[in-house]
């Protein structure tokens, strides 16, 4: 089993409640579920959120389209994972940002065979970054999260940005980063704040938009 863990929260400070924001009367969430469920390598997709009252409309979309759904600690995203992975008996799992609509599918299943391939500890394609923002991808086996969660020097950042230790100690670590031939780090297909959202919005609205690449949506955007 290959799970997609779909990192969400409604208390953006940049964006409140962008995960949300409704287009063509759909919340951002949904294309980002979407996107994710045209991989042909994952088999489950799971929508990590908090347990805050702020996060009650997220959770209750989820349930109304049937997405698979958890509830953790709002700024422990490390122990969110950790609990998630535990409670699905997770080996290793596939991280997603909630705020990336423009997730490309085929890079998922490139980390993916990447990772079986390699038997490392996380593939990336983040560090370093050669992908635009937003189409970012990490796949971290379970055991390096539990054994990070159970750390009690573990720091309030490598709490909410799970992967940052892991690069930050590299060396005791088997990491395998995936890069694009051209470095197309300067761009960003993410959302994260509102001028961001109107940049990306025409191209959600339009109706065969899940079936576009990256790169189409980048050309179209640039």
């Amino acid at each position: 089993m290959t799970v997609a863990i779909i990192q969400a929260r409604t208390t953006s400070k940049r964006l409140p409640n962008k995960v949300m924001k409704k287009i063509n009367n759909q919340p951002l969430i949904s294309f980002v579920y979407n996107r994710v469920k045209r991989s042909k390598k994952i088999t489950k997709i799971i929508i990590a959120c908090s347990k805050l009252k702020s996060d009650d409309q997220l959770a209750k979309f989820c349930k109304l389209k049937k997405y698979k759904f958890f509830r953790g600690s709002l700024n422990n995203v490390l122990q969110r994972y950790a609990e998630v992975s535990k409670k699905y008996n997770l080996k290793y799992f596939v991280r997603i940002n909630g705020d990336s609509p423009c997730i490309d599918p085929g890079v998922i299943d490139k980390a993916i065979s990447v990772y079986k391939s390699k038997k490392c500890d996380l593939v990336t394609n983040v560090h370093p970054r050669s992908y635009p923002v937003g189409v970012s991808v990490e796949v971290i086996k379970s055991k390096i999260i539990h054994d990070l969660e159970k750390n009690n020097k573990t720091t309030k950042k490598n709490k909410e940005h799970i992967t940052s230790y892991f690069y930050k100690n590299k060396k005791k670590y088997s990491i395998v980063n995936f890069k694009n031939k051209k470095n197309y780090s300067k761009y960003n297909l993410a959302i994260d704040n509102l001028k961001h959202l109107k940049k990306i919005k025409p191209i959600l609205e339009r109706k065969n938009f899940l079936s576009f690449t990256w790169k189409k949506i980048l050309k179209i955007i640039y």
